[in-house]
């Protein structure tokens, strides 16, 4: 049993900060959490409890990062890289990036592709204590048509019969949920991010059949075509959701009413905003920063992913992620609930983690400062606990600034392709 103790514990990122407070924590599970005082008080406490005092951090709930790609290095070239290896390889790199995570502070994260089923396997091995890394959440194959986008991960679908065979291996072979291409994707050739992939019958067809097996749905969407037919599947959350116009240039077709279809569905989104965005406000201007904004205006959920391991998008840039969102517009308070009980909403798993709550996942960080000023101070990360395992996470080698000049130095990809 331990007692971490920190000069401020901020619970939930909706609640007030507790000064000199505490978490108390048996083997995974939080005992109870509260001012430092009386916790040390606490008759599970006297009974031998190791006390942790941090000193000047906040002690607060881990980080979710709600969109990630494992087997993704994040270099310039994670799809080539991709293609060219062997199941092998591609699970020794998605250890890797999952160690990078949670080094990042990242405690859960969902991974919304991966090949052959191995982002299972690398759940499996993490939830055993094989492997080091956060509570994964998987999707495996994305769903998509023949040579459509990321078809080579093994989940192409051309008819209503095989849409229904897919979801149903992937439900047999444990995925978490199910990940549906509604839209063609930027790291593809083949149909354009604005062109719809599949009907909305067609989608209508996955979200039932994963609702009829209790998984739930992201639908990858760029398009306004593809958000319009997402929703009108219902799927449960919506990634990018970038209203992508024939240029290419995110929120250049914006709607207003479909955001208002989005939030009356009580559909997640999630914009995948990463360490990428001063390069494209450089490029664009700040369109992304007003499509997420648009969506927060008109009552959408947002939360918060980064598409970790796409194109110089690597692993332990996660933070950075959540400076753009702060940088959209977003409070810092709204940031850190996309970041923890917010995300946990939308993955299915508030019941275990995204607040620090007794008989909750012992899932925490300790930051030196104070993220509800600045939400850099996650960046400053001193401490995770991910399911009661502790983490003191040693400095990447290998430090570098990033080229956008956004956020600290971060590790260089071990390979690049």
């Amino acid at each position: 049993m331990r007692l971490y103790t920190a000069a401020a514990l901020l619970p939930a990122a909706s609640a007030d900060v507790i000064p000199n407070g505490g978490v108390l924590v048996d083997g995974a599970r939080i005992v109870a959490s509260g001012p430092s005082g009386p916790l040390r008080a606490h008759r599970d406490a006297r009974h031998g409890a190791e006390v942790i005092d941090l000193g000047d951090v906040t002690l607060l709930p881990g980080l979710i990062d709600a969109h990630v790609h494992l087997g993704f290095d994040g270099g310039p070239g994670p799809v080539a890289r991709m293609r060219a290896e062997t199941e092998a390889e591609q699970l020794i790199l998605m250890l890797r990036s999952a160690r990078e995570l949670l080094r990042a502070g990242v405690t859960t994260a969902r991974d919304l592709g991966a090949r052959a089923f191995l982002d299972v396997a690398v759940r499996d091995a993490i939830a055993r204590g094989t492997a080091d890394g956060p509570r994964l959440v998987t999707a495996a194959r994305p769903i998509t048509p023949a040579g459509g986008h990321c078809w080579f991960m093994g989940g192409e679908c051309d008819s209503p019969d095989e849409l229904r065979r897919m979801v149903r291996l992937h439900h047999r072979m444990g995925a978490d949920l199910i990940k549906v291409m509604a839209t063609g994707g930027f790291m593809t050739e083949g149909p354009a991010p604005w062109h719809a992939q599949f009907t909305a019958g067609e989608l209508r067809i996955v979200v039932e059949e994963a609702h009829r097996l209790g998984r739930r749905v992201a639908a990858h969407a760029h398009g306004t075509e593809g958000i319009a037919r997402a929703v009108a599947a219902r799927a449960d959350t919506i990634e990018h959701c970038s209203f992508a116009g024939p240029d290419g240039i995110f929120g250049s077709a914006f709607d207003p009413v479909l955001a208002d279809e989005i939030a009356a569905a009580g559909i997640f989104v999630c914009p995948t905003i990463n360490v990428q965005a001063p390069i494209m406000r450089e490029r664009y201007g700040p369109v992304l920063e007003e499509v997420i904004m648009g969506l927060s205006e008109h009552g959408v959920q947002i939360i918060a992913g980064t598409d970790a391991g796409t194109d110089d998008c690597p692993h332990g840039a996660y933070v950075c992620g959540l400076e753009a969102l702060a940088e959209a517009g977003l409070r810092a308070r709204d940031v850190l609930g996309a970041a923890t009980l917010r995300a946990a909403r939308a993955l299915g798993v508030d019941d275990r983690t995204g607040s620090v709550e007794p008989g909750k996942d012992a899932d925490l960080i300790a930051v030196r400062g104070d993220p509800l000023r600045d939400i850099s101070a996650l960046h400053r990360v001193e401490l995770v606990v991910a399911r009661g395992n502790q983490f003191f996470p040693p400095a990447p080698a290998g430090m570098h600034p990033p080229r956008s000049g956004h956020g600290p130095a971060m590790a260089e990809p071990a390979r690049r392709a």
